[in-house]
């Protein structure tokens, strides 16, 4: 090779290796400070895309395990509101057998029973009025959620709760253990007779008691004519129990004298507690006892049905609104089946959801292994090996080094054109 002053390959050889040594070593510093092996696209293009995918898959299936784990806490908030749902109805079930026992009870006994099971009956419709996750009723019998427990569409578990767990919804809301439905039509001819008239545009509804052949609820009628009265009358979603009534011999409106109107006056006070009225409802005509609303409850209101659109308009919601319902009393006897049925009912319903808790927790454990494992994934392909990338970068620095020094002798290569021409 001959020797040339304007062109020194030797110089050029040695830069080009000094270069790729250097970008190499820049390389490694990246990706030993970074941590990633693949910092850009250009790093490894298709590592990238799988890299990606990957993370995709990981970020889906994190969440997955926080929305199962919302999944849990859902379902031990109702099953928790049911263990005390069923709490109250043992008790019940204790207090039906109590009044069952006729031959150690008089009619004050039974009366004091009713006191406490009406309450009961209360607690339970407030329970499953209340008992809410996020502002999500659990137990009215409306609830249907449904679980993204995957990282990917279509990967769901539903929760369904399609019974209401009020005291109406299992059953219980005539217990009464005072009677047998003395009031109720289905209680037969000798009995006293319900009717009710559906609300319309315009009006309310009336429900009428007529009673059993003798009793009164004028002003002539007795305490023992009301404290007949069996059955819950239902409206605006609040139950109200004809039995539940202490009747006292009270000079209710100053006439002097007790009589049917002391006593019509202590129901309807019993009924605006118990349902949310500020009107007297109950209005009475020898036999016959009419309960009619004229006050707001719950999507009903104005004086004389005024809620109910004149124009023929009112919506099913504001009719159902505006018509009360009843529902006969059970007796001591009955109440026990009814409250048998009604346990058997949470029961069930409880086996579910902790079946599903169940169901919930092992997803968890899977979604946690698919995580391990598909981040380990993520990880060999887009992580840096901190050993093999050290070993490139103390190469590399070698290499910078003698490329150096390289590309210094090759510069200097050229100092003996000098001695030619010099000589």
């Amino acid at each position: 090779m001959g020797l040339s002053v304007n062109t020194n390959t030797a110089a050029m050889n040695a830069y080009r290796n000094l270069s790729n040594s250097n970008d190499a070593m820049s390389k490694s510093l990246e990706r030993l400070s970074s941590g990633y092996r693949i910092n850009r696209a250009a790093d490894d293009a298709a590592g990238l895309a799988i890299s990606e995918g990957l993370r995709s898959q990981i970020g889906g299936l994190t969440q997955a395990v926080r929305n199962t784990q919302d999944g849990t806490s859902v379902v031990q908030t109702a099953e928790g509101a049911l263990d005390e749902t069923t709490s109250i109805l043992q008790r019940m079930r204790d207090l039906a057998v109590q009044a069952s026992n006729d031959g150690g009870l008089n009619d004050d006994a039974k009366s004091s029973i009713q006191k406490e099971m009406s309450q009961l009956k209360s607690e339970l419709t407030r329970i499953s009025d209340t008992t809410t996750f996020n502002g999500t009723k659990l137990l009215d019998g409306s609830y249907k959620g449904t679980f993204q427990v995957g990282a990917n569409a279509g990967e769901t578990i539903s929760v369904n709760i399609g019974k209401a767990m009020s005291a109406k919804g299992l059953g219980v809301d005539g217990v009464n253990v005072t009677g047998a439905g003395k009031y109720s039509a289905a209680s037969g001819a000798s009995a006293g007779t319900v009717s009710t008239s559906n609300a319309t545009s315009g009006a309310p509804a009336v429900l009428t008691v007529t009673a059993a052949s003798g009793a009164d609820f004028s002003v002539s009628g007795s305490a023992t004519d009301f404290k007949g009265l069996t059955g819950q009358v239902s409206f605006g979603g609040k139950t109200f129990d004809l039995g539940s009534v202490s009747y006292t011999n009270t000079d209710t409106d100053g006439s002097g004298t007790v009589d049917g109107d002391d006593y019509l006056a202590q129901l309807n006070a019993a009924a605006n507690s118990a349902l949310g009225l500020s009107t007297d409802a109950f209005a009475a005509s020898g036999s016959d006892l009419t309960f009619t609303v004229t006050d707001a409850v719950d999507g009903y209101t104005g004086a004389g049905g005024a809620a109910l659109a004149a124009n023929g308009d009112s919506t099913a919601a504001e009719i159902s609104a505006a018509t009360a319902t009843f529902s006969g009393a059970t007796g001591a006897s009955d109440a026990i089946t009814a409250i048998d049925d009604a346990i058997k009912t949470v029961s069930s319903q409880r086996a579910d959801l902790g079946a599903i808790q169940n169901r919930f927790e092992h997803t968890v454990n899977n979604l946690n292994t698919a995580i391990e494992n598909t981040t380990a994934s993520e990880s060999r392909i887009r992580d840096t090996d901190m050993a093999s990338e050290m070993t490139k970068y103390t190469s590399n620095q070698v290499l910078i080094q003698a490329g150096t020094a390289m590309l210094s002798q090759a510069n200097n290569s050229t100092q003996s054109i000098l001695k030619l021409l010099q000589g």
